[in-house]
């Protein structure tokens, strides 16, 4: 196993700076359409490292990731829903401690709740999943995320079913997006450059030679699922507050693959890898979806996805910035 790579954590803090002057820039500077296009990179992208935590540093190849955003983006919509609105939805179902009049959270700790309800989740579901390995771990995780979603379509009096919740206040901006993106990238970094990743990374190298070292991979395996889960989970309350009306729908088999879509191209196991993928995935969806349109070929953009992925798996499968920059493995 190659040495990990620790850059010191100076670099975050000038990173900070300069990612707050240029958040600032591009809110002033650039129209809405583009800063749309930002905050949607910014969200993707903590979800991407997020994932990339469990997949990229421990190898568990996890499909649930919808699953863990769905649960932040319900969860943070409950509690931060006007009470007007609440009333006017009759959600009977609805807890009095999220239903009653005097309550209606801040935004921040929202989404903190929906994060923490995701990592609750996690801990759940990974006591028994996380003994699998391999396709059958990927199965069990992606069962996981139709389980969700299946709650969701069913508990019309909590989550209105099908048809959703909409008005949900819209708080999500690019200051809020990166701020979290800043923190998701550095925790990861954090906890890769600890004897946590250490351990993980030896799990991932080899489970049975990392037991015999005294590792238990148990322990590590649901450190890395419930912190991937926190952060899916805040990543999929900043995508309900920003587009301010969520569905069952958009958590599905789809989202789970535009996200390992993603990491995968952008690069397993590396620090600026999934930023890269999300980034330049959104932008590329954005870029096509005018020829889609004028071409009148729906799913297009789809099967541009499917074709990158093929590629990077036959002629690059360390992704885009697996050579680039060190491998933090």
């Amino acid at each position: 196993m190659r040495k990990i790579n620790k850059f010191p954590e100076l670099w975050f803090l000038v990173g900070g700076l300069i990612l707050l002057v240029g958040v600032f820039l591009a809110d002033h500077l650039l129209n809405r359409y583009l800063v749309h296009i930002l905050i949607l990179m910014g969200i993707y992208s903590i979800t991407t490292v997020s994932l990339n935590l469990t997949n990229g540093y421990t190898g568990l190849f996890s499909l649930g990731h919808a699953a863990f955003m769905a649960i932040g983006a319900y969860t943070s919509t409950l509690l931060a829903f006007p009470i007007v609105l609440r009333e006017a939805y009759e959600l009977p179902l609805l807890p009095s401690f999220l239903g009653g009049p005097e309550y209606s959270w801040p935004f921040f700790p929202a989404l903190v709740a929906g994060g923490l309800l995701a990592s609750i989740a996690a801990l759940l579901i990974g006591a028994p999943v996380l003994r699998l390995r391999g396709h059958y771990l990927s199965v069990a995780s992606l069962g996981f995320m139709v389980i969700v979603t299946t709650f969701a379509k069913t508990l019309r009096g909590i989550t209105r079913g099908s048809m959703g919740i909409n008005a949900i206040p819209s708080y999500t901006n690019i200051y809020w997006t990166y701020l979290w993106l800043f923190i998701s990238v550095y925790v990861v970094w954090r906890i890769v450059n600890s004897r946590f990743g250490r351990a993980m990374l030896a799990i991932r190298e080899d489970e049975t030679a990392a037991q015999a070292l005294g590792i238990y991979p148990m322990k590590y395996k649901l450190l890395s699922f419930a912190v991937g889960a926190f952060f899916a989970g805040v990543a999929g309350g900043l995508y309900a507050h920003f587009t301010k009306a969520i569905r069952p729908f958009e958590f599905s088999f789809f989202l789970t693959f535009q996200i390992v879509t993603m990491l995968i191209i952008g690069g397993m196991g590396t620090t600026s890898g999934p930023i890269v993928g999300a980034a330049s995935l959104i932008a590329l969806r954005y870029a096509l979806k005018p020829v889609e349109e004028g071409l009148q070929i729906y799913g297009l953009i789809e099967l541009i996805y499917a074709t990158l992925l093929i590629v990077i798996m036959l002629w690059k499968p360390e992704g885009i910035m697996g050579k680039r920059h060190s491998r933090m493995s």
